[in-house]
């Protein structure tokens, strides 16, 4: 259990804070917590949006009270336990690290003093934790990138960035899931689409699951986009247990 800070965020929502850390005990602690919520049937609770360490919690202004809906709040946290987390998914992403798609890789290895083969051994060895969900529809927020690759996001943002661009801006790494401007420092792609909004589940990850990196050639990348462009590639995956 943590010490949380309850605030009044505006006239129709609670912000619940966490402390401020990356931490993937406090992601569990807020995924059980938002589990617990949408379990209970608060019928004047409209939605919840969790980042990495707090919960937003929306109502409907005509029956929000927010001593009472706080005081709900603490009681329903001293409930929350481990169990009310969902089960994870480890999610095996191929990526594609040719300089072709790394458009970054030279300059983040000579700022780094590293070969590009040990930036991309040292990206892709990792199980990163996959903390929400945002900025753009499918675009995952990763904790776990080893410390040597944390890099400052770029003075500059490119106005343009390729969909599937896999990248690094300060303590994280992410994928592009559409073309779009970013300030991050891209060091491959990869073939998968990671939003469809034709499918009954646009985003296949969910917070609190798992990514690791599979490095692959040209071609396997090629090969993969196309089995995605039909809609018949699957996605290699496990399950995880506690």
């Amino acid at each position: 259990m943590f010490n949380l800070v309850y605030k009044l965020y505006n006239a129709s929502a609670i912000l619940i804070e966490w402390p401020q850390q990356i931490n993937t005990d406090i992601l569990h602690d807020i995924l059980a917590f938002k589990a617990k919520l949408q379990a209970g049937n608060f019928i004047n609770i409209k939605y919840l949006n969790h980042a990495y360490a707090s919960l937003l919690i929306h109502y409907d202004a005509l029956n929000f009270d927010v001593a009472i809906e706080q005081q709900k709040l603490k009681d329903v946290y001293k409930s929350v336990t481990s169990k009310n987390v969902s089960e994870q998914t480890l999610w095996k992403i191929p990526v594609c690290y040719d300089l072709d798609f790394g458009i970054d890789l030279k300059a983040l290895a000579l700022e780094k003093q590293m070969d590009v083969g040990a930036i991309i051994e040292r990206h892709s060895k990792p199980i990163y934790t996959v903390f929400f969900i945002g900025f753009l529809p499918g675009f995952l927020y990763l904790g776990g990138l080893e410390k040597r690759l944390f890099t400052p996001r770029k003075a500059t943002p490119r106005l343009a960035i390729n969909e599937g661009a896999v990248a690094i801006g300060g303590e994280q790494t992410g994928i592009y899931p559409t073309k779009s401007p970013g300030g991050w420092h891209i060091i491959g792609n990869s073939p998968i689409r990671f939003f469809d909004v034709l499918k009954e589940v646009p985003c296949f990850v969910k917070a609190g699951d798992c990514i690791q990196f599979r490095p692959v050639n040209l071609k396997t990348h090629q090969d993969i986009k196309t089995l995605v462009d039909a809609g018949v590639y699957q996605i290699e995956s496990e399950v995880l247990h506690g």
